[in-house]
């Protein structure tokens, strides 16, 4: 009868639950040069989809504006009218404000935690400028600007605009005071932020400080980003990722197992890959270049609008 029972040992292995496996980091970008947007963002691109593509899909593009001190100034500061296609622009301020207009009606002022996210999708024209009261008084400007592909079939929806001011972004502490997240889209521990989207994807605007290690729950088979803005995050492997710089990590695993961070500012985004092609020309991401070409023929007979 001794073989009907399990031995203790045993029941102790059945208990315990295997540890999730951590997602290796696979590279790090760097980008060093800077370029103007306009006269107001001093740009720089640390991803792309022309060099990277399907890797970091549904993920086309992300610039780092600043950190840069502006002068008090009575000129409006920024890029004026121009269009896009096809896809998303996230805009999330950490210094500064940006005023947004659009053509669809769409617009606002955000400041420091306040993100803004438009959904160009069947095409706008829109404009961004430092807010005026900033201008007026100067000061440090900081922002992040993120452009998020849609599904073909989302391509040609009308377009839409989000304003989440930094009240309604859910925020929580990690365990033993290793730092703090907030949960801007998807989830994150079980926290839902309020932004919408067509497709699953998770962002949280992070601030992490540790010398333990620090474990940072994502989805299995989503591609997987983290971009440190302003410190640095060392990850298992002794890899360091530091300001300006971007860790792409396999799709395989649900964590990211950080080592240690010190006094870090980063954005850790993950989302569903979209397999279709890309195709972008400047302004406008669809998935043909015979769509690119009406893109452009749209925009230029004013069936995407006008700034009044």
């Amino acid at each position: 009868m001794i073989d009907d029972f399990l031995s203790a040992e045993e029941i102790v292995m059945q208990t315990i639950k295997p540890e999730k496996p951590c997602k290796k980091l696979q590279r790090i970008q760097r980008s060093t040069e800077r370029h103007w947007v306009g006269d107001g963002f001093p740009v720089r691109t640390l991803l792309g989809y022309s060099t990277l593509g399907a890797t970091i899909s549904p993920f086309l593009l992300l610039d780092y504006a600043g950190p840069m001190e502006f002068p008090p100034t009575e000129k409006r500061l920024g890029v004026g009218g121009h269009p896009h296609r096809g896809f998303e622009t996230v805009t999330i301020v950490y210094s500064g404000e940006v005023e947004h207009r659009d053509s669809s009606g769409g617009g606002g002022r955000i400041g420091p935690g306040d993100v803004q996210w438009m959904t160009a999708a069947s095409g706008l024209v829109h404009e961004e400028f430092h807010g005026r009261d900033f201008a007026r008084r100067g000061g440090m400007f900081e922002m992040v600007q993120l452009w998020v592909n849609l599904p073909a079939k989302d391509k040609m929806s009308p377009p839409h605009y989000q304003a989440i001011v930094n009240s309604q972004i859910p925020a929580l502490n990690l365990p033993d005071n290793q730092g703090s997240v907030r949960v801007i889209a998807g989830q994150f521990n079980g926290v839902t932020g309020p932004a919408h989207t067509f497709t699953p994807i998770n962002m949280c605007d992070l601030r992490l400080d540790s010398e333990q290690r620090i474990d940072l729950p994502v989805p299995e088979d989503y591609t997987t980003i983290l971009v440190v803005l302003q410190g640095s995050v060392h990850i298992e492997g002794d890899e360091t990722i530091g300001p300006a710089e971007v860790g792409l990590f396999d799709r395989a695993g649900e964590r990211i197992c950080i080592n240690s961070a010190q006094n870090a500012t980063a954005l850790l985004l993950c989302g569903e890959p979209i397999d279709e092609p890309i195709m972008g020309s400047g302004p406008f991401v669809m998935n043909s270049s015979e769509e690119i070409r009406q893109a452009m023929t749209d925009y230029q007979s004013g069936r995407m609008g006008h700034m009044s």
